[in-house]
C-alpha cells in the first residue's frame, strides 16, 4: 500500500498538523457517546477524516472515530508504550548505578516537599508534591554523610520541555536533595538547554551513561519529612550483579 493510501497518512496530509490535543480527542470521543464539542479541534479532526458526524434518528447529531481515527488512536497508544517501557528500563539502569556507587536507591516515591520559600513570594510557601523517578541515598549511619540525590528521567523531548516549564516541579527536587540530574535519552536535547542548576546526563544507544555536566553539589541535611517517606518506603531490591564489582 502506497503511503497517501494509508490512513494515517491521509489523516496527516496537507495542512492539518495531528497534535497531542487531537490524539486526546480521538480518545475522548471513542470512550463517550460521541456528544459533539462543536470547537476548532473537533473541525479539524473532522476535515482531517479521523471523526465523522452522525444523524441519530430523534433528529440529535453525534460524532464517531472514524477507522482512520482508530488507526491513530493504536499508532498512539503503541508510541506511548514503548515510551513507557524505555522509560521504565532507563530508570533501572539509574538504579544500578546508584546500588554500584553503594547506595539505597528507590523509585515512583510519592515525596511532599516546600516549594516557594524563596524569593519575592516566599509568604506563598506551601506544600507541593514531588515524585522523582530515582531518589537515592549514601549507606551511612551518619546523617551528615547522606547525600540526597534526584534523578529525573525524560526519553521523549516533549516530556522534558514540559518538566523545564514547571519551576516549581525543580525547586522541591532541590529541597529533597542536595544534587539534581536530568538522565536524558541522547539526541533528545542538548546540554545547554537544561538549566545549570542541574546536573546532564546521557543515555547513550549502547546503554552507557555520560555524564554530559556535573551536577552542582551542595551540603544539606536530609528533611524529616523526607525521613520518614523513606521509612515508610521499600527500596529497591540489591542487584547481585551490580554488586559484583564491590566485592
Amino acid at each position: 500500500m502506497s503511503a497517501p493510501d494509508h490512513p494515517i497518512a491521509r489523516a496527516v496530509d496537507g495542512s492539518i498538523a495531528i497534535t497531542t490535543a487531537h490524539r486526546r480527542r480521538l480518545r475522548e470521543v471513542w470512550r463517550s457517546a460521541g456528544w459533539p464539542f462543536q470547537d476548532l479541534v473537533e473541525v479539524e479532526l473532522l476535515a482531517a477524516g479521523l471523526l465523522e458526524r452522525c444523524r441519530m434518528p430523534d433528529g440529535r447529531e453525534t460524532v464517531r472515530v472514524t477507522d482512520a481515527g482508530v488507526a491513530v488512536i493504536a499508532s498512539t497508544l503503541q508510541r506511548n508504550r514503548a515510551a513507557r517501557d524505555d522509560h521504565e528500563q532507563l530508570v533501572a539502569r539509574v538504579v544500578r548505578e546508584m546500588q554500584r556507587a553503594g547506595r539505597v536507591a528507590w523509585r515512583g516515591l510519592s515525596l511532599r516537599a516546600r516549594v516557594g520559600e524563596s524569593g519575592e513570594n516566599a509568604d506563598n510557601a506551601r506544600w507541593a508534591i514531588a515524585m522523582p523517578d530515582v531518589y537515592s541515598i549514601r549507606h551511612t549511619t551518619v546523617e551528615d554523610y547522606v547525600e540526597p540525590v534526584v534523578h529525573e528521567i525524560k526519553v521523549r523531548r516533549a516530556d522534558l520541555l514540559s518538566d523545564l516549564r514547571q519551576p516549581a516541579k525543580g525547586e522541591a527536587y532541590r529541597w529533597m536533595g542536595g544534587e539534581c540530574w536530568y538522565v536524558i535519552r541522547a539526541g533528545i536535547a542538548g546540554p545547554d538547554e537544561i538549566p545549570a542548576m542541574y546536573g546532564v546526563m546521557l543515555a547513550l544507544p549502547g546503554g552507557e551513561l555520560e555524564v554530559a555536566r556535573p551536577a552542582p553539589k551542595r551540603a544539606m541535611r536530609l528533611p524529616f519529612a523526607i525521613w520518614m517517606a523513606l521509612a515508610r518506603a521499600t527500596p529497591e531490591a540489591f542487584d547481585d550483579d551490580a554488586q559484583a564489582p564491590l566485592a
